[in-house]
Formats: C-alpha cells, sequence, structure tokens
C-alpha cells in the first residue's frame, strides 16, 4: 500500500508505491547523517560570531578608555572652572580657557527685538501694492504681495527675507460692522542692529522720500525698540567701559566666560570663577571607572561555570569565550600594569588611584582633593602621567586600523566569512544529494514494479499451461 507525505525538504514524495517502503523517512535518515559536517560549520560559525562579538565589546570600552585618557593627559585637564554670581539676573557658563578670578560689571539693557503695528484696517490698499522693507544699515527689500489683501500681505513680507515677520491680528470692528486687522511686524533678531522701516511703495520712492511708513500712520506704533544688551565695567570709575551685544549673552567677556543676563541692574553684579574640584576629581575617578569596567567584562567572560542538572545528575562546565584568547589577556595585563606603574618615582595611590589584589582599581576622593589641594601642579603631572602612559596601551589595542584586539577581530571576520562560504556550499551539496535519493528510490520502485508485472504474467502462462 502506498503513502503519501512530504519530504524535509518541503516537496512532495509518495512512498513505496510497490514496495511498500517509508523512502521519506529512508532519504530523511540518510541526509541526517549526510549533513553533519555542515551542522559542525554551522555550530563552530554561532561559536566564532560570538567571540566576535565579544572582541567588539571589548575593544568597544577599551576605545572608551582611550578617550578618556587621551582628555586626561592633557596639561590642563584639572584645569575645569565655575562661575557663581552674586545676582539671579546674570548668569555664566566657563569655558575651556576659563581662569581663576572675578570681575565685576552693571547691566545697563537687555537685548530686544523691535516690534511694531500698523495702524486698524480691513485691507492693506485696494489693489496690488509694492511694500519695501528697509533695514537698520540702509539695505532696501521690495516686495509686491499677489493682491491687496491683508493675508496677501503677511504672506509676501514673510517671504521677503528681509528679517522681518508679520502677523495678522484682530482689532475689532468699525461703524459698519466690518472686521479690522492690525499687522504686528517683528524682527528676527534682537539687537539694533535688527531695527527696521516698512513702507508702502518702491525702493526708489522710499529714496525720494515720497512713500509712506507704515509705522508712522495714525495709529500705528513701534511698540518695542530694537535695542543691543548692554554691561558697563568699573562703573563709576575714570575706567569705565560699556560693552554691547546684540543678544542677552556676551560671549568671552573676559576668556572663558560667557555671560547671559537677563534684566538690568543698578547695582553692581560680581562673578567669580573658582576651579571645580568635584568636575576635576571626574576627571580622574572616570578614568578609573573606564579601567574598571575593561576589568569586570573580561573576568565575566573568562570565568569558568559548572551547573547541576537537578534531573540527571549530570554537571556541565562552560568557559567563559574569552578565556584563552591572547589578544585580551595582553591588552588587560598591560592596562593593569601602565595604570598602577609610578610616574616620575612616585604612586598613583598618592593621588587616589589604587590597584586590589583581585586586579581591580579604586579611587580615593578624599586623597584626590587633598592631593589638589595642597599640589595642584603635581597633581595635574602625575594624572597626565598616568593617563599618557594608559592611552598608549588603549590605543595600542584598540586602534581601528592596527590595535591588537581589533586585528584579532578582523581574523575572526575572515574566519566567519569562509565558515558561511562552506556553509552555503554544503547546502547546494545536500540539495544534490537528496535529489539523487529521491530519483534512486523511484527507479527502485519503477524496477519492482516491472518484475511485478512480469511476475504476474509468468503466473499467468504457468497456470494456462497446467490447464
Amino acid at each position: 500500500m502506498s503513502t503519501t507525505s512530504v519530504s524535509s525538504s518541503g516537496n512532495l514524495a509518495i512512498d513505496g508505491l510497490v514496495s511498500g517502503l517509508d523512502t521519506t523517512s529512508l532519504i530523511n535518515s540518510l541526509m541526517s547523517i549526510e549533513q553533519v559536517p555542515q551542522t559542525l560549520l554551522q555550530n563552530k560559525l554561532t561559536t566564532t560570531n560570538s567571540f566576535i562579538s565579544s572582541l567588539q565589546t571589548i575593544n568597544g570600552l577599551v576605545q572608551t578608555l582611550a578617550t578618556k585618557a587621551s582628555d586626561a593627559a592633557k596639561a590642563s585637564s584639572l584645569d575645569l572652572f565655575t562661575a557663581t554670581s552674586s545676582s539671579s539676573s546674570v548668569t555664566a557658563v566657563t569655558g575651556t580657557n576659563a581662569s581663576a578670578g572675578s570681575i565685576s560689571f552693571t547691566v545697563g539693557s537687555t537685548a530686544s527685538a523691535q516690534v511694531g503695528v500698523t495702524a486698524a484696517m480691513s485691507t492693506w490698499s485696494s489693489a496690488a501694492q509694492p511694500i519695501t522693507l528697509v533695514g537698520a544699515d540702509g539695505t532696501k527689500t521690495t516686495v509686491t504681495p499677489a493682491s491687496g489683501s491683508l493675508d496677501d500681505t503677511v504672506s509676501a513680507i514673510n517671504k521677503s527675507g528681509a528679517g522681518v515677520t508679520a502677523t495678522k491680528v484682530s482689532a475689532g470692528t468699525d461703524a459698519d460692522g466690518t472686521k479690522l486687522y492690525r499687522l504686528q511686524l517683528t524682527s528676527a533678531k534682537t539687537g539694533a542692529a535688527g531695527a527696521f522701516e516698512v513702507y508702502r511703495g518702491t525702493s526708489d520712492q522710499v529714496t525720494a522720500g515720497t512713500a509712506t511708513n507704515v509705522l508712522t500712520e495714525v495709529g500705528a506704533a513701534v511698540v518695542t525698540q530694537a535695542t543691543d544688551a548692554s554691561v558697563t565695567l568699573w562703573a563709576g570709575t575714570a575706567a569705565a567701559q560699556t560693552v554691547t551685544s546684540t543678544t542677552n549673552t556676551f560671549t568671552d567677556l573676559v576668556p572663558g566666560l560667557n555671560v547671559t543676563v537677563s534684566q538690568a541692574t543698578t547695582d553692581p553684579v560680581t562673578l567669580t570663577v573658582a576651579q571645580d574640584t568635584t568636575k576635576a576629581q571626574a576627571v580622574a575617578s572616570g578614568l578609573v571607572d573606564a579601567m574598571n569596567a575593561i576589568s569586570s567584562y573580561y573576568t565575566s567572560n573568562t570565568s569558568v561555570t559548572s551547573t547541576t542538572s537537578a534531573t540527571t545528575g549530570t554537571t556541565t562546565t562552560t568557559a567563559g569565550v574569552l578565556l584563552g584568547d591572547a589578544s585580551t589577556r595582553d591588552a588587560v595585563q598591560r592596562l593593569s600594569s601602565t595604570m598602577s606603574a609610578p610616574v616620575n618615582g612616585k604612586s598613583p595611590s598618592s593621588i587616589g588611584i589604587s590597584i586590589t589584589k583581585d586586579g581591580d582599581f579604586t579611587f580615593d576622593a578624599d586623597a584626590f582633593q587633598k592631593a589638589l589641594a595642597t599640589d595642584p601642579k603635581g597633581t595635574q603631572e602625575m594624572l597626565s602621567g598616568i593617563a599618557a602612559n594608559v592611552g598608549a596601551a588603549a590605543t595600542a589595542a584598540s586602534d581601528k586600523y592596527d590595535g591588537s584586539i581589533t586585528t584579532s577581530i578582523t581574523g575572526q571576520q575572515a574566519v566567519a566569512k569562509d565558515l558561511n562560504t562552506q556553509i552555503d556550499s554544503w547546502t547546494d551539496r545536500l540539495a544534490a544529494r537528496r535529489a539523487a535519493l529521491v530519483t534512486q528510490y523511484a527507479t527502485l520502485e519503477t524496477s519492482l514494479s516491472k518484475l511485478q508485472s512480469q511476475s504476474s504474467w509468468l503466473t499467468s502462462q504457468l497456470s494456462s499451461s497446467t490447464s
């Protein structure tokens, strides 16, 4: 009796039409044996990809350490400052070239953008009429709205590129109930340089004095004048000096200090700049944290763990994926030795950096702050020396072109690529083998069918002869 089934390759197969054999199961059993080499290759690829992933992870951690070390190695890495203000209306942010000190000034004015409103109207004009906008520097920009409507006028001004924006604002109704509007005109930037005028007419008419300034018409007004922010240093003395800014932020009022004002003051405001020891400490502790992140990852990926099955009692031992890898082992050992090595005959522990018996590092904030307070120059030199040594080791391991770990990653990626090629080759080979077995068993069934037919014929012939 024949049976119909679907083979593991997805093809419809007819089992044993003549022989009664389960040919699909026979072929699948044979193919499972044939597939063993490919399965081994796939398992090896999985292991290789896991190894590559771990190498890339630790390489990224080493690159992070290299970056932190590069910053910490600078001769001014601890020259981090913060500014405090005697007034809440003045704030300051320190830059890279800031230095300790203080400065006092009064705030004369804050920066503002010009805001003007036109007289109330229902339409701009009876027909399309040229509009000329004149900037503080005398630059003239003329546009012509698509019509005399206020909407088209607003659109034309906003698209002019003259640095002025227009908004239609409701202004009630006139005597006959017609809705009225004003146009609010605002400069795009603050400061005196943002001042502007708006005229009905062409540029030539403005020059000739025949155009109408819409901000001086009856009912119109300049609500806010365009003004610069200003501060006066050493106010009340012969050395008084006023500094202006088009915005409320004064860049480099003194080197490395950006000051922002929010309101005028009558009393002097004092800004004090001092070294930020908290930020300085973060530079050193950040270096330790980055090193410990590497050590922690390496330890967890080189440890050997054993688990025992509660059902069978069988113990399984698993080794970390990086166990036995020379590139990561050497890199971690070199980083640890350079982090703990003396600089100019002094131990890193003198600024709070110490190595434990487990190979991890600790950071003593109190020891660092004490060293920074008593010998800021020596502390900077010590940290820069440690960071330079660690940075060199980290770069040697993680450089994107020739780092030792990077090179290992590249080599393993080549291995994975070759394994993929072999696996693909086996896929084609196995498909051909399955097709051959299907054909072989189909031929067997055909041969058996012929023999069965011959047997039936002979039987019938013998029966006739006997009769």
